[in-house]
């Protein structure tokens, strides 16, 4: 199985040159660590930042460089710093190519819930909505089951929702998989030392195999 690491690893393969990418709280900050070096990528923050860098090492943090979730950061070359209603401007107005999103539920037509679990105090979805209802390519990084062993990916999801029917990719520490149009998880390739059964067993909602499923190239 993948480790937070892993997953973040993978998700970044999937950033094409000359992206802009808005990473989420949670694993998706990790993204920014594994963007591959030969390609050019802008990497936006909700709070107000264009040009987002790695997360710094231990000792050169600034505590006025951080993220939406409040982690300390760099700033790459060239970066630029703007007040939130520009930012949250930039997301509506559908400047971010792609958007990665943790999630504590998906469901198989593509719903995501990740701001609240009733009865837990939080302090308000963020700017989650907002990229949800804006973005037109999402991908989830999340874990594939729970503390207590069960499915995340589900039929219908159960908790609060964030958005509806705009989840396109989910990779977890199983398996990547695709949401169809119609419907359901397409199970594309599973992680080292995970055999399809084992993803079959985690996953509540449909799944779709079709033929071979090959292990993914971390």
């Amino acid at each position: 199985m993948l480790d937070k690491e892993g997953i973040a690893k993978r998700i970044a393969k999937e950033i094409k040159d000359g992206y802009y990418v808005n990473l989420g709280i949670g694993i998706p900050t990790l993204v920014a660590n594994y963007i591959p070096a030969n390609i050019d990528v802008v990497l936006q923050s909700e709070n107000g930042l264009l040009g987002m860098g790695p997360f710094p090492f231990e000792g050169e943090e600034d505590a006025d460089i951080i993220n939406a979730g409040k982690q300390t950061i760099t700033m790459l070359p060239g970066s630029a710093i703007f007040d939130s209603a520009m930012s949250f401007g930039m997301i509506r107005a559908k400047k971010v190519n792609l958007t990665i999103l943790g999630a504590m539920e998906v469901s198989e037509n593509g719903d995501i819930a990740n701001w609240k679990i009733p009865g837990k105090m939080v302090k308000g979805m963020g700017g989650a909505m907002d990229l949800v209802a804006s973005a037109e390519n999402i991908i989830v990084a999340m874990q594939h089951i729970n503390r207590v062993g069960e499915s995340k990916l589900l039929p219908q999801c159960t908790l609060p929702l964030t958005g509806v029917n705009c989840v396109k990719k989910i990779v977890t520490e199983l398996a990547v998989l695709d949401v169809l149009p119609e419907g359901g998880f397409k199970l594309l390739e599973r992680a080292p030392g995970v055999s399809v059964e084992e993803i079959i067993k985690a996953t509540a909602g449909k799944l779709v195999i079709d033929g071979d499923v090959p292990e993914m190239v971390i």
